[in-house]
């Protein structure tokens, strides 16, 4: 019986332990499945949460690109690419890599190229101004601005304003280029019949303007790229050429209207050093903050040509009664211009106080306000000169 029965228990352990490892097997089947499925959710659910996330930065991105869901931050000088590291004393508040469209609404927008751009705009807008009225006869300010309000004044007999002090006091400083009857644009022909022209005038206000429009556009734009910046600069140079050989134009013509052969002399001298100027500034590496110095020099070499013609007009005119007070206008003139350059190379103030003038006050406004208002000397000296010119003609 003992024997049977311990056979009977030998034969149960194996089916036993086959039960107990099915059981295992079995148990183990389901948590598989269980570690499968939970996986496979988990997966899902990382799917969907990384996808939303890949929209949400898609959607922050079409907001960035299209301008509307940030505006483009304002650098420091230490993160701006290399190509606009120009004055080191200016530290903040600085664009860089901006599109277009920002770029030109950034006009409105504080930054430290803001009064450099409008400096120059508003010169420019004055000139047009002075481009308009003078091509429409409308000589005296007052007159202008009656012409607008739609009730012109008599115009009387041209009566200019011949002393520096009137100048800097604010007196009018528009001279009749031709004459206005009452409530009539009925002018007279006296400077017809002299046989005095009026081009050289218009030259140099257009150089005027082209010079200031293309400074402010290079201010405003030069921070979208390295092409467009260094396109601009060039564009930037060539308009300082431009209005210094366009501002020889009316002086030179008029002053040696009766002696052409000056005329040709003095202003295909001005015009071949501009030339050379102009071609000498296009090279790359002209273009550089580091040859800053370089470019004053050539700009106020051109400017010192003028140094010859003027002693010249001097001696033939000494005994006119204008002499005087055109050279005043013209010393006035080559101040504004030297002053100017002098802050434009030297960097004064900012160099003082690095980052005090960021926004306003540092040197490139200043010589921007200063070369306004060397032409807007210049241009009176020019009317004086015209007038004159037109009073009396060439004598034989």
């Amino acid at each position: 019986m003992r024997d049977r029965s311990d056979s009977k228990r030998k034969s149960e352990i194996p089916s036993l332990t086959m039960a107990v490892f099915s059981e295992r097997r079995r148990r183990r089947g389901v948590s598989k499945k269980k570690e499968e499925e939970m996986d496979e959710t988990h997966n899902q659910k990382s799917f969907v949460i990384s996808s939303n996330g890949c929209k949400k930065k898609k959607k922050k991105k079409k907001g960035h690109e299209g301008g509307k869901g940030k505006r483009y931050p304002l650098l420091s000088f230490w993160e701006l690419p290399t190509y606009m590291k120009d004055n080191e004393y200016i530290l903040k508040y600085y664009r860089a890599n901006w599109s277009l469209k920002e770029a030109l609404f950034s006009v409105f927008r504080w930054h430290n190229e803001t009064l450099n751009v409008w400096t120059h705009l508003i010169g420019f807008f004055l000139f047009l101004g002075l481009t308009v009225a003078n091509l429409m006869h409308v000589s005296h300010l007052e007159d202008l601005f009656g012409f607008f309000t739609g009730s012109l004044p008599s115009s009387s007999d041209a009566n200019v304003s011949r002393t520096l002090k009137d100048f800097f006091l604010g007196t009018t400083i528009f001279i009749d280029l031709k004459h206005m009857t009452p409530l009539k644009m009925e002018t007279s022909s006296a400077m017809d019949d002299l046989g005095t022209s009026k081009w050289p005038f218009f030259v140099f206000l257009g150089g005027s303007m082209f010079c200031l429009l293309s400074s402010s556009i290079c201010h405003l734009f030069s921070c979208h790229s390295h092409p467009l910046n260094l396109f601009l600069l060039r564009i930037d140079y060539v308009g300082i050429v431009v209005m210094i050989i366009t501002s020889f134009f009316p002086q030179i013509y008029y002053i040696f209207q009766c002696e052409s052969h000056w005329q040709f002399v003095y202003l295909g001298g001005i015009t071949a050093m501009g030339l050379f100027t102009i071609v000498t500034l296009l090279s790359p590496s002209h273009s550089t903050g580091k040859s800053r110095i370089f470019r004053a020099l050539l700009f106020c070499s051109m400017g010192l040509f003028g140094i010859v013609p003027a002693f010249h007009a001097i001696v033939i005119n000494w005994g006119n009664p204008r002499r005087n007070i055109t050279l005043a206008y013209e010393s006035a003139m080559a101040l504004s211009y030297l002053t100017g350059t002098f802050f434009f190379v030297t960097r004064i103030p900012e160099r003082w106080k690095p980052g005090w003038f960021d926004l306003a006050g540092h040197s490139h406004q200043i010589f921007h306000v200063l070369v306004v208002m060397g032409a807007l000397a210049h241009y009176v000296a020019t009317l004086v000169m015209l007038e004159w010119r037109n009073s009396i003609g060439c004598i034989s």
